[in-house]
């Protein structure tokens, strides 16, 4: 079989040429024609595996071809490893899937039950002598996840409350409920956009970060190197973390909530002539001080739990990169589906509270 062309991967990217290339060369190879390969205009390692694995991976009987293409052929077949064995479909092997994941998630739930615990430890140690805790770490994780985020923050807050109200202006003015978005606004967004939408920023913005510092704590051996030292990992990287992110995200969900607020205020005074005196002085009267409460009870309650799994994924890092990529994403991915998760908790048992 006389070749031609270029057989490189940008030429047998192509569709049309893809197409049918490797029936044409198995039917070739069955017929026992021989192989010509010196009017090949070039000829890359892609081209070569191609040719290889049409082969079956053993040089034919007759073959033409220059002596760089040979060399070619040479070290693709001295680097080829052999083709994976499909693995043959059967419900045992769905059932030993299924049995690893739950394993899986059995050990993540152990390992973060003992997270936990050693947090009660640290708090009651930190409660027994608070002259030897790292407080320079708390307040500089307290800076760094609270007011670095605190632009960020109101910013999407502002953007939501602008959203809202303008989507219900246009519902509420088919009825003449004007006056009903203060009620609206002011309960959804105390009560629940506020803390969710807080807590789903810092988890994908502090949160990974968490992840990511651990991370390389352990791929440098910084981990290792403590143990060796005797430094508790709980005491100085869990514990300051988990104080910072309880302190600053019900003060966030203040601020976002304020933000929101805001935007939806200016918002109904432009869609609806609401004024903003009007806004702020019926905003007490329809929404009660409980909810505000509830809504800083459930900020605390995010933070630990964001902490908690930012710390939990990236002490599970292995020393390689690829882990440390993983163990972020899977933390944010964690932390943004546990808060939605608590929230929908929260608004259930706490229904009957603040309306």
């Amino acid at each position: 079989m006389l070749l031609h062309g270029r057989w490189t991967a940008d030429e047998l990217a192509v569709p049309s040429v893809w197409q049918g290339l490797p029936a044409r060369l198995q039917r070739a190879l069955k017929d026992g024609h021989g192989w010509d390969l010196c009017s090949l205009q070039r000829l890359d390692h892609t081209g070569a595996q191609l040719l290889w694995n049409a082969w079956g991976r053993q040089w034919p009987a007759q073959l033409q071809l220059l002596p760089e293409q040979r060399t070619m052929l040479e070290r693709v077949a001295q680097f080829s490893a052999p083709a994976p064995v499909p693995v043959p479909y059967s419900w045992h092997a769905v059932y030993l899937g299924l049995g690893r994941r739950v394993m899986g998630v059995v050990n993540h739930l152990g390992a973060a039950v003992r997270l936990l615990g050693q947090l009660l430890l640290d708090l009651l140690r930190l409660l027994r002598h608070p002259l030897h805790a790292p407080w320079r770490d708390i307040s500089g994780h307290l800076y760094r996840i609270g007011a670095t985020a605190m632009p960020i923050t109101a910013l999407v807050g502002f953007l939501i409350g602008v959203v809202l109200a303008y989507l219900m202006s246009q519902q509420l003015r088919q009825f003449g409920a004007d006056a009903f978005i203060v009620n609206i606004l002011g309960l959804s967004l105390i009560r629940e956009l506020g803390p969710v939408l807080a807590a789903i920023l810092i988890a994908g913005r502090s949160g990974s970060a968490i992840t990511a510092q651990i991370g390389v704590m352990r791929v440098t051996e910084e981990l290792d190197a403590m143990r060796v030292l005797g430094i508790a990992k709980g005491f100085r990287l869990v514990m300051p973390r988990t104080v910072a992110m309880a302190v600053a995200m019900p003060l966030l969900s203040v601020w976002t909530t304020l933000a929101a607020l805001l935007g939806g205020m200016l918002a109904a005074d432009l869609a609806m002539g609401l004024t903003p005196a009007y806004f702020i002085t019926a905003l007490p009267k329809t929404v009660q001080i409980a909810n505000l409460w509830l809504a800083l009870a459930k900020s605390a309650v995010f933070g630990v739990l964001i902490a908690l799994i930012a710390c939990h994924y990236g002490l599970r890092v292995k020393p390689n990169t690829q882990s440390l990529g993983e163990g972020t994403t899977a933390s944010v991915v964690t932390s943004i589906t546990v808060v939605i998760l608590v929230d929908a908790l929260f608004a259930v048992l706490f229904k009957g509270v603040g309306l």
